[in-house]
């Protein structure tokens, strides 16, 4: 199956105009993410799965279209230099919001909401997933209702980090007064029911199974959204999902098919859906872990930066890990022409690909030659040990077809290099869920190596790279959140954000942002990449207004989602 046929389906979604006959009017539409939303503040968690579900109840104040182009939500326009909404010293924003705005539950929305929502992130108490977003804010001030102005420790060329995109929306400050801090998880009610300005309301929210919702009587545009109602079903696999698409139409969308693509191909045979596809920054990869997962260490320690790991920290392990890999295969076996290898933590837009060779070819004997040389010596078991500590790893992911047969190819490659292997997969939910009490999450990654995919809102990846700040690595005392999930930190690495962070012209930025992936991949193999992965869902022929959107949420525009008739 050929990327460009799965855009057949996005044609015929935009060729097809919608004939609103007024809010609620479609009955019910039901979507199904296999990998279900255990909460819906994406604050308190990175999963896509949550920030997704969560983008149609709550918003930013503006976000990326599916050309990767910012445009207002929140807000009559965006604020540039020229429109004088940005500082001349590039060091201020200040943001409008429309005249009007409503709550969920009627009560007006103002710039108290969106100063509370940067304070409730950056609360020094409390763990917040998307902190990188809010990187060098240094005040948020409202000298009104509608008007924020959100300053910077230094210039800032792209201020565009705070309140933007699917993962920084906008929370009610009334609802969420009391869970600031490190209260912020065990507000139950709240993170599982938020008050917000989107097309839907949620009527009844059970965590890692359905969710369902109703249209906002309040929301902003009168005739939307067309559908009264939504179901939000999670759980199940890929391959079930597809089917309930494209085969049996009990669904009318289902996300990220993370399958074969003949078994997609096939699925369509069936005449009840199309699948949709397209490229964004989405990479496939392993993720090293810097530190001691051990079960032995007490729970302040384990999978801390208080304990380096036994043997990822020599680099020589990480790069022979990475070497032992036959990538070209893996995009064969797992995604065809929806694909591509990759080398780069960023593989777009192209200003900041860097376009690295080195990963392409497997190479087992040169792999086997570099740990031999470390003194990584192979024992009578076949695995190599140093000082008493044996390379046996760990290897974690979500559960998932795809993933699996990963796994067991490069569990087989690292035998071949003298690496003991243990393979364990989780449900996706729970993996990729906030729970700060469970040791199954992907942040808290109590494993050696993990594997899973991930991205990032907008063409800029300025506040994706500050992930990799030293601190911002999930611990006990921020509620296991962060975004550092390596436990990565150099200070060169800092110093050099802070210069992306105050350079405006876009060539220099794309030469620090290439020099940046280099230092989390190639330089350091921290990050190890495998596939730069197009995305692909599916809809139901009856579904119109779909567009597939890779820069930010996948339903960025579910208000304007109708029944074809």
């Amino acid at each position: 199956m050929r990327i460009k046929s799965l855009f057949v389906g996005l044609a015929a979604a935009l060729i097809a105009t919608a004939s609103f006959a007024g809010r609620g009017s479609d009955g019910n539409v039901s979507i199904i993410y296999w990998q279900a939303p255990s909460i819906l503040n994406p604050y308190l968690s990175g999963g896509t799965k949550d920030i997704e579900s969560s983008s149609m109840i709550i918003e930013p104040l503006a976000r990326y279209t599916e050309t990767g182009a910012l445009v207002p939500y929140l807000v009559d326009e965006v604020p540039t230099v020229g429109n004088g909404g940005v500082s001349a010293d590039l060091k201020s924003i200040t943001w409008k919001l429309k005249s009007g705005l409503k709550w969920s539950d009627g009560s007006p929305v103002t710039s108290k909401d969106v100063k509370f929502t940067g304070d409730y992130c950056m609360d020094p108490n409390g763990g917040c997933a998307q902190l990188e977003k809010f990187d060098g804010v240094t005040s948020i001030e409202t000298p009104d209702d509608r008007t924020i102005i959100v300053s910077f420790s230094a210039p800032k060329p792209n201020p565009y980090g705070p309140f933007v995109g699917g993962q920084s929306p906008i929370l009610q400050a009334k609802q969420f007064a009391n869970c600031m801090g490190a209260k912020a998880p065990n507000c139950t009610a709240e993170n599982f029911g938020p008050i917000g300005t989107g097309p839907f309301v949620v009527t009844e929210f059970k965590p890692n199974d359905v969710i369902q919702m109703k249209a906002n009587d309040n929301y902003r545009d009168p005739n939307k959204p067309a559908f009264a109602t939504v179901t939000f079903k999670g759980g199940g696999d890929a391959t079930a999902a597809g089917r309930s698409v494209l085969e049996t139409g009990e669904f009318d969308y289902a996300w990220n098919l993370q399958l074969a693509p003949e078994v997609i191909a096939n699925m369509e045979k069936a005449g009840k859906g199309v699948a949709i596809a397209g490229f964004g920054p989405l990479v496939e990869r392993l993720e090293m872990n810097m530190t001691d997962p051990s079960p032995s260490l007490d729970a302040d320690t384990r999978s801390t930066r208080k304990a380096p790991h036994p043997f990822l920290s020599d680099i020589n392990v990480r790069k022979a890990l990475s070497m032992a890999i036959d990538r070209p295969l893996l995009v064969e076996i797992g995604y065809g022409k929806a694909g591509d290898v990759t080398c780069d933590l960023v593989p777009a837009p192209d200003l900041y690909a860097a376009k690295n060779t080195h990963c392409l070819k497997q190479d087992i004997a040169g792999a086997n030659a570099l740990l031999e040389k470390a003194g990584w010596k192979k024992g009578s078991d076949g695995i190599r040990a140093k000082d008493g500590v044996k390379l046996s790893i760990l290897y974690q992911t979500s559960t998932n077809a795809v993933r699996q047969d990963f796994q067991a190819l490069i569990k087989e490659w690292w035998q071949q290099i003298g690496v003991e292997t243990e393979l364990r997969n989780l449900n996706a939910s729970v993996f990729f869920g906030g729970d700060p009490g469970s040791p199954d999450t992907y942040q808290k990654f109590y494993a050696d190596v993990e594997m899973y995919a991930n991205t990032f809102d907008g063409t800029d990846p300025q506040a994706y790279l500050s992930a990799y700040r030293c601190g911002n690595e999930p611990k006990p005392e921020s509620q296991w959140q962060g975004a550092n999930i390596n436990r990565y930190c150099d200070p060169a690495y800092d110093a050099l954000l802070d210069k992306l962070s105050a350079t405006g012209d876009l060539k220099k930025r794309g030469e620090i942002g290439i020099q940046l992936n280099n230092m989390l991949t190639k330089d350091s193999y921290t990050i190890v990449p495998l596939v730069h992965r197009g995305r692909v869902s599916a809809h139901a022929k009856s579904l119109g207004g779909v567009v597939l959107n890779t820069w930010d949420s996948e339903l960025w525009n579910v208000a304007d989602w109708y029944r074809i008739k």
